[in-house]
């Protein structure tokens, strides 16, 4: 009865993690957590805030081909006492006046080295970079998701296995006093349940705290407690059939990958920037001035003017040349940094492929170590009965069995999170892939509503 008692108690763990059948229809979903997540997790929203200030960079430069317009106005009181001076005598002209003036400018600028031109592209580069942060984040955060769901789940078996581990030992000490109470046993034996099951006790208690540490991480990363959470699978129906086309991808859609390329580009148009500051500058200034009271004798003056000027650098102290030669350095950084990202990107990958592996292989592994426990179990109880093993015997077994559970749901939570693993480094770990039932944040809808904005101090949700 002992021995069913345990391998009840032990496959209930087993089951809560691989199958959970008879879970509520309420139970909370891999994709439900993953969507909840997606929206709400506040890491996620910040760097979609970050993609937005970065859309500024685009008119910001625009802003270049655009006049500038500036009004000016004076007034104010003064005291003149003047000698006038006329052919037929003189006069003095005294008294108080008020000056008072407008003036309209408006400068354009009608070349300047392709600068404006350069820094457009640059800032578009930016912006593209940009949203390749933000595509890093949002797998990040699914990732991030989905191994604390199975962290959970993991957690919870892991619990529940020590629970029952501690009841069996609670029962097998209670049936080594009564056998020592009828001789069978020495107080060696009595010693030994006693040490176990302390042993066991500390072990629940120690999966108590971890669980409560995984479900403080999950509110933290979901944004919600986890209750009657549903078992989940792998997603290797969405991975590439072989090791060199996952590579392929990543080299090719890996979010770092990408972004480096974007880098690469801003710093290129960078050195075209600072190239054109060797370049003559040709703007065109229009005034207007109008004038009342400036003197006595001047009540009103009325001027305009439209000037055309073109000015050459000739020598600046030699800074531009400096920022050339800077922005050449800095751009080949660049590029050896998209070797080191792709180099980076083909690593994670593999080491992704090859945990995913091991996970496949680890779970019948442990599986048949379950199988093989359970029979050991219930053959050592056996013999103990007939005096043909110790007590110490059937707690070693029993401890076997517990190690393999464990074992078999570390397996199984292993298997899943690197199927999203692998799924991340080749940048695919995304809500349309996924199809998960959200819509989908495009930075694109911002980019748009403010890249031509010419006035405005409002945002586009209207702060």
């Amino acid at each position: 009865m002992l021995g069913m008692t345990v391998l009840s108690g032990a496959a209930t763990a087993v089951l809560l993690f691989i199958q959970m059948a008879a879970t509520p229809a309420r139970a909370d979903t891999m994709e439900a957590a993953l969507l909840r997540a997606y929206q709400n997790n506040p890491q996620l929203n910040a760097q979609r805030a970050t993609v937005r200030a970065t859309d500024e960079s685009v008119p910001l430069a625009l802003s270049g081909y655009r006049p500038k317009v500036a009004m000016t106005a004076s007034s104010g009181v003064q005291y003149t006492n003047q000698l006038l001076e006329f052919s037929t005598g003189k006069k003095i002209g005294e008294g108080p006046q008020g000056p008072h003036a407008a003036g309209l400018a408006v400068t354009q600028t009608l070349f300047n080295g392709n600068q404006t031109a350069n820094k457009t592209r640059a800032a578009e580069s930016q912006v593209l970079g940009a949203r390749e942060g933000l595509r890093l984040m949002e797998q990040s955060v699914l990732l991030a998701a989905a191994t604390i769901y199975m962290d959970y789940l993991r957690d919870a078996a892991i619990l529940e296995v020590q629970r029952s581990n501690t009841r069996v030992l609670e029962e097998t000490l209670k049936q080594t006093r009564q056998r020592y109470g009828a001789g069978l046993v020495t107080p060696t034996d009595i010693a030994q349940s006693e040490a176990q099951l302390a042993a066991g006790r500390g072990q629940e208690l120690a999966a108590e705290a971890t669980l409560t540490t995984t479900r403080a991480n999950f509110r933290r990363i979901v944004g919600n407690e986890p209750e009657q959470l549903a078992p989940a699978s792998p997603v290797d129906r969405y991975l590439p059939e072989t090791l060199q086309g996952a590579i392929a991808l990543s080299l090719a859609e890996n979010p770092n990958v990408t972004a480096a390329m974007f880098g690469i580009d801003v710093n290129f148009l960078n050195v075209k920037v600072n190239e054109g500051a060797l370049f003559p500058t040709v703007t065109l200034a229009a005034n207007v001035q109008k004038n009342w009271q400036q003197t006595i004798t001047q009540i009103r003056q009325f001027s305009a003017s439209a000037v055309a000027q073109v000015s050459v650098p000739i020598y600046q102290g030699g800074a531009e040349y400096s920022l050339i030669r800077q922005s050449k350095e800095t751009l080949d950084q660049q590029r050896l940094n998209l070797e080191q990202v792709r180099d980076q990107a083909r690593a994670d990958l593999v080491t992704a492929w090859g945990q995913l592996l091991a996970g496949k292989a680890q779970i019948a592994s442990s599986d048949a170590q379950v199988v093989a426990s359970e029979i050991a179990l219930i053959g050592t109880r056996k013999e103990a009965t007939v005096g043909q093993r110790t007590v110490l015997d059937v707690l070693n077994a029993q401890q076997a069995l517990v190690n393999a559970r464990v074992a078999l749901v570390t397996a199984q939570h292993d298997r899943v999170v690197a199927s999203y693993a692998v799924l991340n480094t080749i940048g695919r770990l995304s809500p349309q892939v996924l199809r998960l039932a959200t819509p989908v944040y495009d930075p694109g809808v911002h980019y748009h509503q403010v890249r031509d904005n010419w006035f405005g101090v409002r945002t586009p949700d209207g702060r």
